[in-house]
């Protein structure tokens, strides 16, 4: 049973999108871009090489088969930590890549509890931005902001920069609703060759110099739009 820490955060509304960019509205009425709007913009341009390469119909199959493994395999860790108990209903959901990437993942996840957040929305006027973290617990007993990701095959550490640097926006919003400081970073990442991949940093700071430098591309790259309180 994972125990569950009780820091309840206000629910915001379903994001909008504008030009391509989600924003969030805060309880003053303040409509915030998200974090990974922001990080996404890390990967534009290997994405659009790939688009290239293998062609707009076999890109948007495997976006989509992408998108749905990950909304799956979320949804069975969330219940998983909720306590509910997750079971394949017939033979083809057992064998699915979700599932099997769910318990895959299942030695992993025995290193979380006292769970302050999970699937939960964050926001921060003072940095502007806002999104929904995956979950915020104690990580080996240290406090930390956990990110569960699906991949087709392992990546190098090299390649997902920012996803760190989402995480260090995660804690940082936590951080200013609640005064509660998180201690690390944490990647859990699944992947279809069957291992899972586990990434864990200390050094928020530096992830936070880099979100810096991100939200100044952010604003370059959207320059002469309304990307704040649209």
């Amino acid at each position: 049973m994972f125990n569950h820490v009780g820091n309840s955060l206000s629910e915001l509304p379903d994001p909008t999108t504008v030009n391509g960019v989600r924003y969030y509205c805060t309880p003053s009425g303040k409509k915030l871009p998200s974090i990974t709007s922001i990080t996404s913009l890390k990967s534009r341009k290997s994405i659009a090489e790939w688009r290239r390469r293998v062609g707009d119909v076999e890109a948007n199959r495997i976006s989509k088969q992408g998108t749905d493994r990950g909304t799956k395999y979320h949804a069975y860790a969330e219940d998983h930590f909720n306590n509910i108990e997750v079971k394949p209903k017939d033979l083809m959901e057992q064998i699915s890549k979700p599932y099997q990437l769910f318990e895959n993942s299942l030695p992993y996840f025995e290193d979380i509890n006292n769970i302050h957040a999970l699937e939960a929305p964050l926001y921060s006027e003072y940095y502007g931005l806002a999104g929904r973290v995956d979950c915020i617990a104690e990580y080996q007993g240290e406090l930390a902001i956990v990110d569960f990701k699906t991949s087709r095959k392992q990546k190098p550490e090299k390649w997902i920069e920012h996803y760190f640097v989402q995480c260090a926006a995660y804690g940082a919003l936590y951080h200013d609703l609640t005064g509660i400081e998180v201690k690390k970073l944490v990647i859990i990442q699944a992947c279809e060759d069957g291992e899972v991949q586990l990434f864990q940093k200390y050094d928020t700071m530096y992830y936070m110099k880099l979100l810096e430098q991100y939200i100044d591309e952010f604003i370059n790259y959207h320059k002469g739009e309304k990307f704040a309180n649209v």
